[in-house]
């Protein structure tokens, strides 16, 4: 049988299951990743469940989100997470080398293996002819410790890509455009595999950043071949030895079909505050800018500052207009200074920040009150960007560049100047001064866990009960990011490892009276939430999950949920519910009284749940898409007590 590289990969750590689209499989996890805002609980879990040392070929724990060091709060957590990596035989990534997904792509990669992180962003090494996925914390840690992961078979989407990027058009205008034809869930259930002639005119770095926004398709991961381009890229790095060849075979199918060229691209633009909500940027060209912000996971190649720095070259930004200069790796940082690009981007007026996260996530870099701001970040949901009503529009460098330039929104194509022709280094910089390697397993037993004043034990978690009255404390709409319901940033992502503390902000940008409320109630029996299509799309931060769980969340309804949240919530005891038909939803309004009944029975015989809504002589019919061992799980009550009731037996 011909067989596409997901396929493939997906055979090659096929625990169990089949390659049916909708059903369990298990797969055995090579590599993974954590980052310091997941990872904190991750290493919590991981000292939970008694673990001696890592059971991967290689995982790492990379400090990228928290730098900002304004109290004692993130370098404590940093240290605990150093002392973590340590005892369990993981790499540490220390402040300051970079973001985790281009320097994994850089050290750590590895062509026909598969990669799990607690960050919904891991999916950018896809471009390395991996299976790359992102998670919840949890299953980041079972996996860790050996254990497989449980991911529904996905449908492969195959998009054969042909022609060549024109001048001004970046890879981000690829993805972008993508993002225009099939917005925010068009890739849910799916892996994106891209083939086809245009492949050998798209860079691996350029592969990175179309790879890590299929995230915001919602999709369970993208995959690029592994052919010469990812083996010279592994060549420049040192590592030729970890290639290896992975192409579709000869007549491989795909469960769909799409055609992108690259020829036909225009730099295009996602407008406030959806990554789905793409047009040309010729649609949008005049708007004045308050910023424009270069960097992230999205667009973390040497090319993509490269590019800006030769665009703004003896030249001076606009008056007014803060030029954000955002490195994602010590490594390309070097060569940036050695070619001499930072040489022009610092008089040309930028602002240079620490290779990290940073205002991706809302750490810094916040724009002021109703101003504009254009950014290469792969997101721009309410709120993410650390100002509340924030006004973010997604581009890639080319766009950032001209528009600093010229304090409006503007087409690169319209400025007066030649293409800059751009080129990355054939020997660029290899430095693993801040990327610790594992303590081998003897050394690692005799390390102690560093514990600041401000890590906090996960709480226990009771069972399902059979009989349930819960009150509706939110009614939503559609596309709720995990943003909304946990939000990032300065504020908040300090208290990552003090569940108490990080909930009091649960919801607060979709109503900031829902933490008292629940408070109110929480020793009561808990609550019920409300939602509409892509509940809980975004980031993976399984706190979205944890923090309305520890306020008494004991049941989320919607039309249908995004992926990674929808296993946090599995993973932690709150039942997830879909509405049976559209019309459901329309029957229940916040503040009605839901009873289930006879509900673990339930559960466990079918997927058909039902619900009678208190005083007002109404019945709800609702869905479950548990399996076998999800159902399991939820009984008693989560990942965390299924795995200790397994262990006792």
């Amino acid at each position: 049988m011909a067989l596409n590289v997901t396929q493939k990969l997906i055979q090659d750590h096929l625990l169990s299951g089949e390659l049916t689209p909708g059903e369990e499989i298990g797969l055995k996890i090579d590599q993974t990743l954590t980052q310091d805002a997941t990872g904190t609980m991750v290493m919590l879990e991981l000292e939970a469940m008694g673990l001696d040392y890592a059971k991967t070929e290689a995982s790492a724990q990379y400090v990228d989100h928290n730098l900002i060091q304004e109290d004692s709060k993130n370098p404590d957590d940093h240290l605990f997470l150093e002392s973590a990596a340590q005892r369990f035989g993981l790499y540490f990534s220390r402040p300051g080398n970079g973001v985790s997904h281009p320097v994994h792509m850089q050290r750590l990669a590895k062509p026909g293996q598969t990669l799990l992180g607690s960050d919904s962003h891991t999916c950018a090494n896809g471009c390395m002819g991996m299976l790359a996925m992102g998670a919840g914390g949890i299953d980041v840690a079972m996996a860790i410790a050996g254990e497989p992961f449980y991911v529904k078979m996905p449908e492969v989407w195959g998009i054969y890509v042909k022609g060549e990027l024109p001048d001004w058009v970046g890879a981000k205008d690829a993805i972008l455009e993508l993002l225009r034809r099939h917005d925010v869930k068009g890739g849910v259930g799916k892996v994106l595999e891209y083939y086809g002639p245009g492949l050998k005119n798209l860079s691996a770095m350029d592969r990175h950043v179309i790879a890590n926004m299929g995230a915001e398709l919602g999709a369970t991961g993208t995959v690029f071949p592994s052919d010469e381009e990812v083996k010279r890229y592994l060549k420049s790095q040192g590592r030729e030895e970890d290639w290896k060849e992975i192409v579709a075979d000869d007549g491989a199918k795909y469960d769909l079909h799409e055609e992108l060229d690259l020829s036909q691209l225009e730099p295009m633009i996602a407008k406030p505050s959806s990554p789905g909500n793409v047009v040309p940027v010729r649609e949008v060209a005049g708007e004045p800018i308050y910023q424009s912000y270069v960097g992230s996971s999205a667009n973390p190649g040497y090319r993509d500052f490269a590019i800006a720095a030769e665009i703004v070259k003896d030249k001076q930004v606009a008056d007014g207009v803060s030029f954000d200069i955002n490195p994602t790796s010590r490594q390309m940082l070097t060569d940036l200074v050695k070619n001499s690009h930072m040489a022009s981007l610092l008089p040309a007026g930028a602002r240079l920040h620490q290779a990290g996260c940073n205002g991706c996530i809302g750490m810094g870099q916040a724009p002021a009150t109703g101003r504009n701001s254009l950014r290469t970040t792969p997101r721009n949901f309410p709120g993410r960007s650390g100002t509340k009503e924030d006004s973010v529009f997604l581009c890639g460098p080319e766009t950032a560049a001209a528009s600093a330039l010229t304090g409006k929104i503007t087409d690169p194509r319209d400025l007066e100047m030649d293409f800059p022709d751009i080129s990355a280094p054939d020997n660029p910089t290899i430095d693993m001064t801040l990327l610790d390697k594992p303590k081998l397993p003897e050394e690692a037993k005799q390390i102690e866990l560093q514990k600041g004043p401000n890590i906090a034990s996960i709480p226990e978690m009771d069972e399902l009960p059979d009989e349930m009255e819960l009150p509706i404390l939110l009614k939503m709409g559609d596309n709720i990011s995990t943003d909304e319901i946990l939000a990032g940033g300065a504020r908040v992502l300090p208290y990552r490892s003090n569940l108490p503390e990080i909930s009091k902000f649960t919801f607060e940008i979709v109503d900031n009276t829902y933490y008292d409320r629940a408070m109110e109630i929480k020793d009561q029996g808990g609550h019920a939430v409300v939602g509409g299509y892509n509940y809980g799309q975004g980031s993976s931060r399984e706190h979205a999950a944890l923090a309305p769980r520890y306020l008494g969340l004991r049941v989320a309804i919607v039309q249908d949920f995004a992926r990674i949240h929808w296993q946090n919530l599995v993973n932690f005891g709150v039942l997830p519910l879909t509405f049976s038909t559209s019309e459901e939803k329309d029957k229940l309004e916040q503040g009605d009284v839901l009873q289930f009944s006879g509900l673990r029975e339930a559960i466990q015989n079918g997927q058909e749940i039902k619900a009678k809504v208190k005083d007002k002589n109404k019945e709800i019919n609702l869905r479950h898409t548990l399996s076998v061992r999800q159902v399991d799980m939820m009984l008693k009550g989560g990942l965390i007590n299924w795995v200790r009731d397994r262990d006792k037996k």
